[in-house]
C-alpha cells in the first residue's frame, strides 16, 4: 500500500492553500486550487533574473502552517473550481500528501496539476493529471558569495546541495511514463547557451515542441517585462510555445496569488 496522510488535522508541510488562476504553462487562465509545499530539493539563482521566486519554500524553508483540512475547506468554499494544482518547494519531496491529493482529486473529479523539477519520481494510487516539468539547467546554479534573501552568505554546500539532483534524467523519465499528461516549462534566460541546453535536454527525452512551453527568467514583474519581447521572438523563430508567468505581472513580488 501506498501511503497516505491519516490525519487530516495534523500539519503539513504546507506553507500556502490558495484559489487563483493557473499562471503558467498549458492550463494558463483556468481558476484552481493551489497548495504550495515547503522543503526543495534546489536553491535556483538566475543571476540578474533573481532567486527562485518562491525562495521561501526553498532557500529559507518555512514550517507549514495548513492540514489536509485546509484544503478541503478552500475547495468547498470554491466548489466551481476543477483544478488544482500541487507546487513548492518540491512537491515529490511528501509522497503522501501526492498521493492522498490524487485520491482527492478523483473523489471530486478535479484536475490535479503538480509542478515538479522531476527530482524525484511518485508513485501514485490516481495518476496526477498533468505533471509540470522544470528542470533547472546550469543558469539556475547560485554563485559563490551572492547574498540569499535572507542575506545569507552562499558558500560551496550551497552549491552541492543544488546541483545533487538537478536534471535526475531517470526520475523524470519515470515520472513521465507513469503520469498521465506532462509539459516542458524551462526558465530561458536569454542566452544561446541556456537555449541550446533546454533544446538538447528536450531532444533527449523525446519531447515535442507543442508540449514544451519557455518561461522567461525573472522574479519580479520587471524582470519579466524585460524579458518578454526576447522569449517572444525566439519561440516565434524556433516553434516553441511561450508561456508567461501572470501571476507575478499582476501582482509582482505579493505571495499566496
Amino acid at each position: 500500500m501506498l501511503k497516505r496522510i491519516e490525519d487530516y488535522n495534523k500539519k503539513l508541510p504546507i506553507v500556502e492553500v490558495y484559489r487563483c488562476v493557473q499562471s503558467e504553462g498549458s492550463r494558463i487562465g483556468m481558476p484552481t486550487i493551489a497548495v504550495r509545499t515547503t522543503g526543495c530539493t534546489h536553491r535556483c539563482y538566475f543571476g540578474e533574473g533573481g532567486w527562485c521566486d518562491s525562495w521561501y519554500t526553498s532557500i529559507h524553508p518555512e514550517k507549514g502552517q495548513f492540514c489536509f483540512n485546509d484544503i478541503i475547506k478552500i475547495y468547498d468554499e470554491n466548489p466551481h473550481v476543477k483544478e488544482m494544482m500541487l507546487t513548492g518547494g518540491s512537491p515529490t519531496m511528501h509522497p503522501a500528501l501526492v498521493n492522498e491529493l490524487t485520491h482527492f482529486a478523483h473523489e471530486r473529479d478535479i484536475t490535479i496539476t503538480i509542478e515538479t523539477e522531476g527530482s524525484r519520481f511518485v508513485e501514485t494510487d490516481y495518476p496526477i493529471g498533468l505533471i509540470s516539468l522544470s528542470p533547472k539547467f546550469s543558469n539556475s546554479v547560485p554563485v559563490v558569495g551572492a547574498l540569499t534573501p535572507a542575506g545569507k552568505v552562499v558558500d560551496e554546500r550551497f552549491i552541492t546541495t543544488h546541483n545533487r539532483f538537478r536534471c535526475n534524467t531517470e526520475e523524470i523519465k519515470k515520472t513521465l511514463d507513469f503520469h498521465t499528461d506532462y509539459h516542458f516549462k524551462p526558465v530561458w534566460d536569454g542566452t544561446k547557451e541556456n537555449l541550446e541546453e533546454i533544446e538538447a535536454y528536450r531532444v533527449e527525452l523525446n519531447i515535442p515542441k507543442n508540449k514544451t512551453y519557455i518561461m522567461p527568467a525573472g522574479d519580479t514583474r520587471e524582470q519579466l517585462i524585460k524579458m518578454y519581447p526576447m522569449v517572444f521572438d525566439m519561440c516565434a523563430e524556433h516553434g516553441y510555445n511561450m508561456t508567461g508567468r501572470d501571476h507575478i505581472i499582476a501582482f509582482d513580488t505579493q505571495r499566496g496569488v
